[in-house]
């Protein structure tokens, strides 16, 4: 073999081999870029002041893309003709403004992205990038700072609108149902505290939204506001604590319609506790009707009899706000039967009472033809409580711990608007061991009176409540295991229950103080927790 051909064997060789371990030490990529973009420059300038351009153009170092920019925008003064803002869901090295609004003098704007820039491969963000000009002489450097709560639940809702209202000759209290903020700024979707910047200094109302259609106005039916009770005056070193709450829906009655034979429907908004129906129309003489009210929807019924053969029927609507006309066509309809329907089934509570409702409203009770018999088929004394508005008869009676229950309603016991009877009806309940339960009781230092004490579940459903009016403990003796967080409610009013705020009449809402008890409630467990509540 040739010195040359041993020389090219040997070469190929050790090729080989380093292609091998080559191959076997190959990199996988390298470690993830984690590195936000950078901004190379804008046009004009960031902080520009004289501001007059219709377009801004702002250049990254690499490709970006803008997501979610309909909820991470903000803009303040928010603008009345939206920007035109690109690229969308496409990769490109900067971005384009196009402004359409005309913007007001000496005014300084701020555009904050949010967490909406991202790189294009790996989604690193370029976090809460503010583009800020004037169309001033200077750039306003002021800030208004502070924290969002929920006065009822334990956390507040994301992506919180927070504003100011300049308060000036143009200032009502109706404003902000009718314009944006003079300053806007949004909690976003990871933080409870907000900053305001770029303010000039002034007279101004701090107000929170969240904001149910994003134009920036209060809607009473769909936001929950905040607000503070008193005009700020910025500068400012105070930080604001701002309270989100839902109104209470303002009355409002809604146009009625017949649904089915002698039934209409009286739509309304609001509480309808003080609302009035009135018949105007010429009735005869064993003219009867009853009111009930739809369990599920904001809705009550006017059942009538005997049928009457008009066109139309006259009401009057009225409560303490409203007094209204209105008139409802009739028409021939079949007419509801009555079904009879009960609850709870399985499991009852010892304090809970066993409820039974009818379809169309009860006008007779039978008392005599329902027994209770126990497990040793021993007859068990109750009494009742009638509710005409849901229509439903409530049996109260003494409950043992680890026992059943057998209701029995003989026929005709109930007879329904339309002389529907019913036939015989059966159930069944039982209460659980006593084991089966937790107790707890709960004792309150610092505590103002009346106070209304409530267990919870941790998306804020009230599970068990009471309430108390001077200094004791609070003893929940059948607990159903389970985690719980402690709810206290200042009644300021002593109404025994909670009062929501309302912005025009200036009424906050009542105070709240929330708790998570330190263990979970076990079966057959005695819990004390005391809980210090902050002086207000």
């Amino acid at each position: 073999m040739s010195k040359a051909l041993s020389n090219g064997i040997l070469l190929v060789f050790i090729s080989l081999v380093f292609i091998n371990c080559a191959n076997r030490g190959t990199p996988d990529g390298g470690p993830k870029d984690e590195t936000p973009p950078v901004i190379i420059k804008s046009e004009p300038e960031n902080f520009s002041t004289h501001f007059n351009a219709k377009e801004i153009k702002i250049y990254f170092d690499e490709f970006i893309k803008i997501k979610d920019l309909q909820k991470q925008l903000i803009i303040s003064p928010p603008m009345k003709t939206q920007p035109e803002i690109t690229p969308l869901g496409s990769a490109s090295k900067f971005i384009t403004i196009k402004i359409f609004d005309t913007l007001q003098p000496n005014t300084t704007y701020a555009f904050n992205f949010g967490n909406s820039i991202t790189d294009n491969n790996e989604g690193n963000p370029f976090s809460f990038y503010r583009y800020v000009f004037s169309t001033g002489d200077y750039i306003d450097s002021l800030t208004v700072k502070g924290q969002i709560v929920d006065a009822l639940k334990r956390q507040p809702e994301t992506f919180v609108s927070v504003g100011l209202y300049e308060v000036d000759s143009t200032f009502n209290d109706s404003i902000i149902y009718k314009q944006p903020p003079k300053y806007i700024t949004n909690t976003l979707d990871s933080v409870t505290t907000f900053s305001i910047e770029n303010i000039k200094a002034g007279k101004y109302m701090l107000m929170a939204l969240k904001d149910g259609n994003g134009d920036n106005k209060f809607q009473q039916k769909t936001d929950q506001i905040a607000f503070h009770n008193t005009f700020i005056n910025v500068p400012t070193d105070s930080l604001y604590t701002l309270k989100l709450f839902n109104e209470a829906i303002d009355f409002k009655a809604v146009r009625p319609r017949l649904i089915s034979g002698e039934k209409i429907a009286f739509g309304y908004e609001g509480d309808h506790k003080d609302m009035k129906i009135t018949i105007n129309s010429e009735v005869p003489s064993d003219f009867d009707y009853r009111i009930t009210k739809d369990p599920k929807a904001d809705t009550l019924y006017y059942w009538y009899k005997p049928r009457l053969e008009v066109d139309s029927l006259l009401f009057t609507v009225s409560h303490p706000v409203l007094k209204k006309d209105f008139t409802a066509r009739i028409s021939e309809q079949p007419r509801d039967s009555l079904t009879i329907q009960s609850y709870p089934s399985g499991n009852i509570g010892s304090e809970e009472p066993f409820k039974i409702a009818g379809s169309t409203p009860f006008v007779a009770f039978d008392p005599s033809k329902v027994t209770i018999m126990d497990k040793d088929s021993t007859l068990v004394s109750f009494t009742t409580e009638f509710d005409s508005i849901t229509n439903t008869y409530a049996f109260n009676f003494k409950k043992a711990m680890d026992n059943s229950y057998k209701i029995q309603v003989l026929p005709e016991a109930f007879t329904g608007f339309f002389d529907d009877k019913n036939d015989t009806l059966n159930y069944s309940v039982r209460t659980k061991k006593e084991s089966d339960y937790s107790k707890l009781r709960i004792t309150l230092k610092n505590a103002v009176y009346p106070v209304i004490v409530q267990l919870t579940t941790e998306k804020g459903d009230v599970k068990y409540e009471q309430y108390a009016t001077e200094n004791r403990a609070f003893d929940f003796l059948t607990v159903d295991p389970g985690k719980y967080y402690v709810r206290v409610i200042f009644d300021n009013n002593g109404n025994q229950k909670y009062d929501t705020g309302n912005y025009l009449k200036k009424q906050l809402p009542e105070r709240v103080s929330h708790f998570e008890l330190d263990d979970d409630m076990r079966s057959d467990w005695n819990y004390q927790q005391t809980l210090e509540l902050i002086p207000k």
